[in-house]
């Protein structure tokens, strides 16, 4: 029994399309796109040149013009924004900071973080402590000086 390759550029396309939905972006779908006009063009009686250089030349063109598309309407975001706003505050420790037990949770303004310690030392709780900067979900802190 012989499958017709028009079959089989669906499933490649429905692959890439549900391939899509656990991906970031739309990266994935123009090459689901592409399959699916390559298999038409098989199901017409084209041969597999045309449906190769459709796949290639489509999911290109696609792909192409999405990013150009997303670039323009997609700005970055300032400083300032977003959990980026924490870095340079300061805060109070509510759970003892100490990079190898990964524990530690602070409170800068009415926030509360998940927190690392910059230096690596164990920070107790109570001691109030400046954001240096993010990693991931984790504020990096280190501890405030008093100076004497």
């Amino acid at each position: 029994m012989e499958i017709e390759i028009w079959w089989i550029w669906m499933i490649i396309a429905a692959l890439f399309i549900v391939a899509e939905i656990f991906t970031q972006g739309f990266f994935i779908l123009w090459f689901g796109v592409g399959a699916a006009i390559a298999g038409v063009l098989a199901l017409l009686g084209l041969g597999i040149g045309w449906q190769l250089a459709a796949f290639v030349v489509i999911s290109g063109v696609l792909f192409i013009v999405s990013r150009r598309f997303a670039e323009r309407f997609s700005k970055k975001q300032p400083p300032g924004i977003g959990a980026d706003r924490f870095i340079g505050l300061e805060g109070i420790v509510l759970e003892e900071i100490d990079n190898v037990k990964n524990s530690g949770r602070v409170r800068v303004q009415k926030d509360e973080w998940r927190a690392d310690s910059e230096k690596g030392e164990i920070i107790p709780v109570g001691d109030r402590v400046k954001v240096t900067r993010m990693d991931g979900t984790h504020l990096v802190v280190t501890v405030i000086r008093e100076e004497e």
